[in-house]
């Protein structure tokens, strides 16, 4: 039977609300399924331009991936929520930096919102070793 660790790593910023930023499955192998982030950095901050933001849930991410020992070479799937079509090309350019040669499954959204009306985009995503 796979161990279920639910976590919280110091280098996010907490959680609003009930929810853990990462949920490791260990067993036979590892998998790590990541709750979506978003562009609010650590001290609560959130930058002003969609770029920005798209920039700080892609770091939020890479920090839940190495507080599990993982990178982003361990993503098997994204989901990617943005909520103005205008942002499509600053989302792809980000992410192919992020990833390079690495192309994991991927799913982009367009949404009328997220759960704070100042946040443009929110980046869930699934890991495994």
């Amino acid at each position: 039977m796979p161990v279920i660790t639910l976590s919280n790593p110091p280098a996010v910023r907490a959680p609003a609300s009930r929810y853990s930023h990462a949920a490791l499955v260990e067993g036979a192998r590892r998998r790590l399924v990541i709750s979506g982030q978003v562009g609010v950095a650590p001290d609560g901050s959130v930058p002003a331009t969609g770029e920005g933001q798209i920039g700080q849930a892609y770091a939020n991410l890479r920090a839940v991936l190495e507080a599990h020992g993982m990178g982003i070479a361990d993503v098997v799937k994204s989901t990617v929520f943005l909520t103005d079509r205008a942002l499509i090309p600053a989302y792809r350019a980000a992410r192919d930096a992020v990833f390079a040669d690495h192309a994991a499954a991927s799913t982009l959204l367009v949404v009328a919102g997220l759960a704070d009306p100042h946040w443009v985009v929110e980046i869930e995503a699934e890991a495994a070793q």
